[in-house]
């Protein structure tokens, strides 16, 4: 069953000779626990196509709709309820709020929501991702791996109906990119989380479901994990 699909997705920037399809009249859906990646160099849209999925971005045509709900039908304020509580994001610089420690910035999304911290949730995501000792450090106690490992518990806390990951081991080393990954995979099985992710790493690419790969706003589609040349 899809959990997320787009229908005929189009975003420009810019006028006259100027003019970028950054997406360009992009059409897919994502089954309910698959693992997708999208691949392409830069300036090719991806990370405009995953700001649109997440709400982020509205599109200039075309629909996004996520557990049966036309999101771009909703006004703003029910659109930033509707992120906040179905779509997990996680970014390559972490974004995490300094002044907050671990546990504070991965209840933060709950706290903005005013929903009740979930303890076992907390409890068991930080356990899942080696973050149990680390509860009450703040983020530039911690390494990038650790910070990114926050980054995905916050996601993760509501229980979101996807998670957006865009270049999620870019600002990190060999070893700790391919941490992170084992940690998406890991989320994508034990939680059937669905997971779109944006990367430039084919060898990470090869471990996902299924491969999108991007071109001047345009998707190829790579099934079982095959990655598009």
């Amino acid at each position: 069953m899809d959990i997320l699909r787009t229908e005929r997705l189009c975003k420009t920037y810019g006028q006259g000779e100027n003019r970028i399809h950054a997406v360009d009249d992009v059409s897919l859906s994502v089954a309910r626990g698959e693992f997708v990646v999208v691949v392409g160099s830069s300036g090719s849209g991806k990370s405009t196509l995953l700001h649109i999925l997440g709400g982020v971005d509205r599109p200039d045509s075309g629909r996004v709709i996520i557990e049966e709900e036309d999101i771009y039908r909703l006004k703003n304020d029910q659109l930033a309820v509707f992120r906040r509580r179905q779509v997990g994001l996680i970014y390559q610089f972490y974004n995490l709020i300094p002044m907050l420690d671990v546990e504070e910035n991965m209840t933060l999304p709950c706290e903005l929501d005013k929903r009740k911290v979930d303890r076992e949730r907390v409890e068991e995501l930080a356990e899942t991702l080696g973050l149990s000792r680390h509860m009450h450090h703040l983020p530039n106690q911690l390494s990038g791996g650790q910070q990114q490992r926050v980054a995905i518990g916050r996601a993760l806390i509501t229980r979101p109906a996807i998670l957006l990951a865009d270049e999620p081991t870019g600002n990190l080393d060999t070893r700790a990119g391919n941490e992170i990954m084992e940690l998406l995979k890991l989320s994508n099985r034990k939680y059937k989380q669905t997971i779109i992710m944006i990367t430039h790493n084919l060898e990470l690419a090869k471990q996902a479901d299924r491969v999108l790969k991007m071109e001047d706003g345009r998707i190829r589609d790579g099934r079982d994990g095959e990655v598009l040349a």
